[in-house]
């Protein structure tokens, strides 16, 4: 039986199957072989993963990287043309884009990138169309945009998501709060810190059993599930924000626009008359978590025009060194700070010292 017929086969029993504290440890099971298939899947034995395949193994550049997903014909590729003046080919018919279109805006001194892929279909993570290649390519982003059709906004939302999150990529979610330590012998050492409503001792023995891991330290610090228990032992999810875009709001009302204003993560817009834009573009900014660091040369003023761009979780004076030269950090005697990181300005701080949005540095070399 192939892979995708075995998926079929699980996914309709899963559906079959009741929800209840009883069938929990076999919907468990259910799951952890569903996600051993969708790896096989990707990653056939023997190869070295989804092939990217011609046009769309697109070099990454710049501070961040943005990706537009959705159906054929929503409107990507307009406003890839309206935001970054790139043309990627538009026309009233599906299928237009073929192959990865990237473009690159410059916002508030960072360098993005953005990439228009191929339409998705529905049964793209099992291998239809060219599902696999884009969604390999959706991996590598910063940020994903799943641009709708605000006539049809929520059947093609769950279908995306459900695309996506069947190869491994998770969207607005923040990794499970699971301690794993795989060891050579003693069994399944369980811990909960914290009331579990779906996971005990022995489903986890099994889930785990399915993987063959038979001997391991395992701590809940959270109120898990058995997707977060099998995503922790996969260990090849990534993590993603998403922001859905709204296309096409020039067809619907005032009043239906309101309502989609509330939805989170949510931004309306006309890629065709640039409606919008404004608020896409500083939604994308805050979804990016991007810190800029202005440099200031030895006597001279600070640089405003181009900022060297980190993310927010990467912000020590180690971390600008090294995006500009491994070298560097070798060389730094310490560094001068202006700006909300420090008490007083200038500040002398060395290497670890962590710096906020639009601080000011000046490096004194040994």
């Amino acid at each position: 039986m192939s892979i995708p017929a075995k998926i079929a086969e699980i996914e309709s029993e899963m559906a079959r199957t009741q929800r209840n504290k009883a069938t929990a440890h076999h919907l468990g099971l259910l799951k952890a072989r569903l996600a051993k298939l969708r790896r096989e899947l990707i990653t056939p034995k023997g190869g070295t993963g989804a092939a990217t395949g011609e046009g769309f193994d697109v070099a990454k550049t710049g501070d961040a990287r943005i990706g537009f997903v959705g159906f054929p014909s929503v409107g990507k590729s307009t406003l890839l043309s309206n935001l970054a003046g790139v043309y990627s080919e538009v026309a009233a018919y599906e299928f237009t884009t073929l192959t990865t279109v990237p473009g690159v805006i410059r916002y508030k001194g960072a360098k993005i990138q953005l990439l228009d892929l191929p339409g998705i279909i529905e049964g793209a993570k099992d291998g239809k169309g060219r599902g696999r290649q884009v969604i390999a390519v959706a991996r590598t982003c910063n940020l994903i945009l799943i641009v709708l059709d605000v006539l049809k906004p929520l059947g093609h939302k769950k279908i995306i998501e459900h695309e996506l999150e069947g190869f491994g990529i998770r969207l607005n979610k923040q990794p499970p709060n699971i301690g794993y330590k795989r060891k050579d012998k003693g069994g399944i050492n369980f811990t909960a810190t914290c009331a579990q409503t779906e996971l005990d001792g022995e489903t986890v023995k099994s889930i785990l059993a399915e993987y063959k891991i038979f001997n391991a330290d395992i701590t809940l610090r959270s109120d898990s599930t058995a997707d977060d228990l099998i995503d922790m032992v996969e260990g090849n999810r990534v993590y993603v924000p998403c922001i859905y875009v709204l296309n096409k709001i020039d067809q619907i009302s005032i009043e239906e626009l309101d309502i989609i204003y509330k939805v989170p993560h949510c931004v309306p817009i006309s890629a065709h008359h640039r409606w919008n834009f404004d608020d896409l573009l500083e939604r994308m900014w805050d979804y990016l978590q991007l810190v800029r660091i202005y440099t200031k040369p030895k006597g001279q003023l600070p640089d405003y025009t181009s900022p060297v761009v980190l993310p927010d979780d990467h912000t020590a004076v180690e971390d600008f060194c090294l995006k500009i030269h491994k070298n560097l950090v070798k060389e730094l005697k310490y560094a001068l700070v202006w700006g909300s990181s420090v008490k007083h300005n200038p500040q002398k701080v060395g290497k670890d010292h962590v710096m906020e949005d639009e601080d000011v540095i000046q490096l004194v070399k040994k």
